[in-house]
């Protein structure tokens, strides 16, 4: 949670950590686990036949089960112990602080780069880029330009040849994908 001072990043955290309701956990749970939670109470354990019946992000249900302590977990189980729809170690603070943290981890090698999520939209991607972006450039952690024009030069991918485009025109064949099958079609005068 980015903002122009840590003060202001903690009155808004304050506000958003509030924001999440239980239906935006079930609908994100039935969604991963392929399973319709409407059909339950939310205190009513799944029975043993509904949890393998789960056919969706089984690691999911195996944390709720371990987390719990209980093979059979209610609704309410699955919202608290998975923790879907809710933000977990948000770093909260000013470009200072969030800055720190981030330099910290780099240098401590305890990563080699960041995935940005956002806490709340509209708004979290603008006030990390406002705020946090330029101290990362200053401390020089963030780069100011890209050496390439396009995603493939910034990456050292090469261009392949012209040739390699029309390897199939070239052999006098056509791919075309009709029904999830590849069909070889001779083209005359190719």
């Amino acid at each position: 949670m980015a903002a122009a001072s840590r003060i202001e990043a903690e009155d808004k955290w304050a506000v958003i950590s509030k924001l999440p309701l239980e239906i935006d956990a079930l609908s994100l749970l039935s969604e991963a686990l392929n399973f319709d939670f409407s059909t339950k109470e939310m205190d009513e354990p799944f029975t043993d036949e509904e949890m393998a019946a789960i056919s969706g992000l089984q690691a999911i249900r195996d944390r709720v089960v371990r987390a719990s302590g209980n093979k059979n977990p209610t609704v309410r189980d699955f919202i608290h112990f998975s923790g879907r729809g809710r933000v977990h170690d948000a770093i909260v603070g000013g470009p200072k602080e969030i800055c720190d943290q981030l330099e910290q981890w780099l240098v401590e090698r305890a990563c080699d780069g960041f995935v940005v999520s956002a806490t709340h939209v509209p708004g979290a991607y603008e006030d990390f880029v406002r705020f946090v972006v330029p101290e990362l450039q200053r401390r020089g952690l963030f780069r100011r330009d890209y050496a390439g024009k396009t995603l493939r030069e910034n990456l050292g991918v090469p261009i392949p040849p012209l040739a390699a485009w029309g390897g199939m025109r070239a052999q006098g064949l056509r791919r075309r994908c009709a029904s999830h099958r590849i069909m070889r079609v001779t083209r005359p005068g190719i």
